[in-house]
C-alpha cells in the first residue's frame, strides 16, 4: 500500500512539475513576444514655428523674383518639412539676434515650400510642379534647403541643411553683396574663414581609421573595392571637433565609418592628391573644386571613383549615420529619396524595440 501511495504521489509531483515547467515556457515565450513586438519610441521631432513676415505667394517663382528686384532683394525657396528639428533650428537659434532679423528681410523675400505638399508651384521657365514633385525634381535631400536667386532667375546660392549663425551669415553677405559676380561662394568663404579667423587649435583632430600619406586615391585599376570618404576639416573648427568629441565616438557611427577608405585633409592645406578618377591636385584645389562650403564636409564616391554623396552641413549622430549607411549598403541606387531612405531606416531600428532619436548626439 505504501508503494502505491508513494508511486502515485511521484507521478502527481512530476506532473506539477511538468506542467509548471511547461507554464514557464510559455510565460518566457510569451515575454518574449512582447519584448519584439515592443515598438521603440521616435524622438527628438520638432515642428519650426515661422516667421509671419514670409512672402505671400502664389507661387509662381518667376514672379516673386521680378517683385524682388524691384524691391532692390533677392528671392530665397526655403524647403522644410514637418517634425524637422534642424528648421526649427534655423528660425529659433540663427534669427535669434534681433540684426540677422533685420538685415535678412532688407536683403531677401522668402517663399516657404513644404517638401512633402501639394500646392502647385510654377518654376522659372513656367514648368508646374506640386511642393513634392519640385522638390524631388530639384533633388532636395535635407531640410532646411535655401535657395538663393537673382535677378536672372538663377540659383546663385544653396544651403543644404542647418549651418550655424556664422556661416549662415556668410551665405547671406555674398547674396546680398553680389558677390557670385567676383567669386564662387567656396573662395568667398575662404576668404572670410582666414580673415576672421584666430587660429588656436593648431592640429586636426585624428582617428585611428583615417589612412595616412600620400594620398593616392586612384580608383582606376584599383583592386580596393571599398566606397571612399574624404573628410576635408581644418585647425581651430568648433563644428569639427563636435563631429569628433560627439557623433564619432558613438559606436554605432564608428563602426560604419571603419567601413569606408577614410581620408582627412585639411581644407587650406597645399598636400598633394590624387582623385578618386587619377587627376592630381591639392586638398585646397579640389575641396574648391568640390564646392565645400562648411566645415567639417564629408564627401563620398563609389569603388569607380563616382561621386554619390556629400555631407556640408551640420548633422547630428542619427543623420550622421544614415549618410554612411545609405552609401555602404548602395540604397541610393534603389531610393534616391534621400528623406524616405531615413524614415524607413528608422522604422527598422524601432521595430527592434531601440528608440531613435533624430536630433541627439
Amino acid at each position: 500500500m505504501n508503494t502505491v501511495i508513494k508511486s502515485f504521489s511521484m507521478f502527481f509531483i512530476s506532473c506539477f512539475l511538468w506542467q509548471t515547467a511547461v507554464f514557464a515556457d510559455e510565460n518566457k515565450s510569451e515575454l518574449n513576444t512582447t519584448s519584439v513586438e515592443k515598438i521603440g519610441e521616435f524622438l527628438g521631432a520638432k515642428n519650426a514655428t515661422h516667421p509671419q513676415w514670409f512672402k505671400e505667394s502664389f507661387l509662381d517663382l518667376e514672379e516673386d523674383i521680378a517683385e524682388a528686384t524691384e524691391s532692390n532683394k533677392r528671392l530665397v525657396v526655403y524647403f522644410w518639412q514637418p517634425g524637422c528639428p534642424y528648421c526649427d533650428q534655423l528660425w529659433s537659434d540663427n534669427f535669434a539676434e534681433q540684426k540677422v532679423v533685420d538685415d535678412f528681410r532688407e536683403s531677401f523675400d522668402v517663399v516657404a515650400l513644404n517638401m512633402w505638399g501639394d500646392r502647385e508651384v510654377v518654376n522659372v521657365g513656367g514648368n508646374t510642379y506640386s511642393e513634392k514633385t519640385f522638390a524631388e525634381a530639384l533633388g532636395i535631400k535635407y531640410t532646411p534647403t535655401l535657395l538663393f536667386f537673382d535677378e536672372n532667375r538663377k540659383v546663385i546660392h544653396q544651403l543644404n541643411g542647418y549651418v550655424p549663425v556664422d556661416n549662415f551669415r556668410k551665405s547671406m553677405d555674398y547674396v546680398s553683396g553680389k558677390h557670385e559676380k567676383e567669386s564662387k561662394f567656396s573662395e568667398f568663404s575662404v576668404l572670410e574663414n582666414r580673415q576672421t579667423s584666430v587660429i588656436k587649435n593648431t592640429s586636426l583632430n585624428s582617428q585611428a581609421f583615417f589612412i595616412q600619406p600620400t594620398f593616392n586615391l586612384d580608383k582606376n585599376n584599383s583592386p580596393d573595392k571599398k566606397y571612399t570618404a574624404i573628410f576635408f576639416e581644418a585647425e581651430d573648427c568648433a563644428n569639427c571637433d563636435l563631429l569628433h568629441q560627439k557623433t564619432l565616438k558613438d559606436k554605432t557611427t564608428l563602426a560604419l565609418a571603419q567601413q569606408f577608405t577614410a581620408i582627412q585633409l585639411d581644407r587650406y592645406s597645399n598636400v598633394n592628391v590624387i582623385t578618386p578618377k587619377g587627376k592630381s591636385t591639392t586638398a585646397k584645389q579640389w575641396a574648391t573644386d568640390l564646392g565645400v562650403e562648411y566645415l567639417p564636409a564629408m564627401i563620398f564616391f563609389d569603388p569607380n571613383g563616382n561621386q554619390v554623396m556629400q555631407i556640408d552641413t551640420q548633422l547630428r549622430t542619427f543623420h550622421v549615420q544614415s549618410v554612411f549607411d545609405y552609401v555602404l549598403s548602395a540604397a541610393y541606387k534603389t531610393e534616391p529619396n534621400f528623406q524616405r531612405y531615413i524614415s524607413k531606416r528608422a522604422d527598422r531600428i524601432r521595430e527592434t524595440g531601440v528608440d531613435v532619436d533624430i536630433f541627439a548626439y
